[in-house]
């Protein structure tokens, strides 16, 4: 199901990029994922004012977005599940999301995406000295580095079992509906089924923003937690301060 995901999303994208390119005609579809990629664009230059890296920033959680709404809703379909082999009832089919593996791995590429926009923005000594300082130096700073690192570890298992919970108890809900409605299950399943289409949506989304936020805090100055225009423009300033005095 992981694999079907995929190939839907990329023939989805260069569907939607034919059609705002003008070789194809819009539709439902490409329209929905139009509107929904300048949403998220614009949720992501929110958060990272800095037009420059957010538009570095912005392809990998709007693809986090899109890739998990994928495996989410082609886990809602009546073939997954149900059809099961083996002496122990493996399922056949099987939602990518509603894997540990894969929100685990979903998490790990954010945390390490992370640190590499840091290395990028900071530099390597400048993005270790987030988690390493001179404790005879300074402290405080020294033990809330430790903090910060343990951090890192803690957001991903965060990522990684909050998708995980929501798609095990959407799956548990489903059947003990269809336990409980038995032959009228077909009729009373289909309320929930627009729920979890809705939830699918929420999770995504929550997975997205968070992916943008832990990345943003690498891009953040540590010392003086100042947004990234704020620190850039207080650069420049300096300079055109140094540019006048000589």
């Amino acid at each position: 199901m992981g694999f079907l995901g995929l190939i839907v999303l990329v023939w989805a994208m260069f569907r939607t990029r034919a059609a705002v390119l003008g070789k194809k005609k819009h539709n439902f579809i490409t329209r929905l994922i139009q509107w929904t990629f300048d949403g998220l664009y614009n949720t992501v230059c929110q958060v990272i004012p800095d037009q420059k890296w957010a538009r570095k920033v912005a392809p990998l959680c709007i693809t986090l977005f899109f890739f998990i709404v994928a495996q989410y809703w082609l886990g809602l379909l009546p073939i997954v599940g149900p059809i099961t082999i083996g002496e122990h009832h493996t399922p056949l089919f099987r939602g990518g999301v509603a894997d540990l593996n894969m929100t685990f791995g979903l998490a790990i590429v954010t945390i390490v995406a992370a640190q590499v926009y840091a290395f990028k923005y900071l530099g390597f000594k400048g993005n270790l000295g987030r988690y390493f300082v001179n404790p005879l130096r300074d402290p405080i700073m020294s033990f809330v580095g430790i903090l910060e690192l343990v951090a890192e570890f803690s957001r991903m298992l965060g990522l990684s079992f909050r998708l995980f919970g929501n798609v095990l108890a959407g799956e548990i809900l489903l059947a003990i509906i269809a336990y409980m409605t038995k032959f009228l299950s077909p009729v009373a399943l289909q309320p929930f089924y627009f729920f979890e289409l809705f939830i699918g949506g929420i999770q995504a989304y929550i997975f997205f923003m968070l992916s943008t936020v832990f990345i943003s805090l690498g891009l953040a100055h540590h010392d003086s937690h100042e947004p990234i225009d704020e620190v850039h423009s207080s650069v420049e300033t300096n300079k055109l301060a140094t540019s006048e005095s000589d």
